[in-house]
């Protein structure tokens, strides 16, 4: 899998591509932010064709991009955990409120409801649900890539916050422990926000687990 990451918006949110190879043209986005453009720009430069865009969680700092994404490329598929697909359609839910703007967009076309693989331009993934920062919150991991996309679940020696609407610290711990911890230790970890880290880094280091 060929992985690039793009940090979008004042929020420094980690928006990923994902690729079959090097050489695939069709791909798959996790999280386009706010101020999209930059990623819209990274698409057209390399020739990418984007076919879907997974969304980890509601909030409007992953969600924003895809707007932009849905105009430009009019096929796109929008897929969402269905207890967060309210966020898409609502600004109070989404926090976009707290930007100073009113965020709302269509209906997500998949639904993401409890775990199993998906599979878009040829990468295929596990999805994970790992509520506790929101209730639909989803990370997604490639055994055969040995990758996890951990939302805004588990960070570089953190976690995610609770004190949104509809956080839980102890769902969220919970999830994090079951479903991510019980990785294998070499898994690299590319969370919602900052650096890349590993589970067996995590397991050793992080101060809230």
């Amino acid at each position: 899998m060929k992985i690039d990451c793009l940090v979008l918006g004042d929020f420094q949110t980690n928006c990923y591509v994902l690729r079959r190879d090097m050489a695939a043209k069709d791909c798959l986005i996790i999280d386009p932010g706010l101020q999209a453009r930059a990623l819209l720009d990274f698409l057209a430069t390399g020739g990418l064709e984007p076919v879907a865009v997974i969304l980890t969680h509601g909030h409007i700092d992953h969600i924003a991009g895809i707007s932009l994404l849905r105009q430009r490329y009019p096929g796109i598929q929008v897929c969402i955990h269905p207890a967060d697909a309210d966020m898409l359609t609502e600004p109070t839910a989404n926090l976009s409120l707290l930007t100073g703007e009113m965020f709302t967009d269509r209906p997500a076309d998949i639904l993401l409801d409890g775990d199993g693989d998906v599979e878009f331009a040829g990468v295929r993934l596990k999805v994970l649900h790992t509520p506790g920062h929101t209730p639909g919150g989803i990370c997604l991991y490639s055994p055969q890539d040995a990758v996890v996309f951990t939302d805004d679940a588990l960070f570089a020696d953190s976690i995610g916050r609770t004190d949104f609407p509809g956080g839980d610290t102890r769902q969220l711990l919970q999830a994090i422990r079951q479903r991510l911890l019980t990785l294998p230790a070499e898994t690299v970890v590319y969370p919602g926000h900052g650096s890349e880290t590993t589970i067996a880094a995590e397991k050793a280091h992080n101060p809230f687990l």
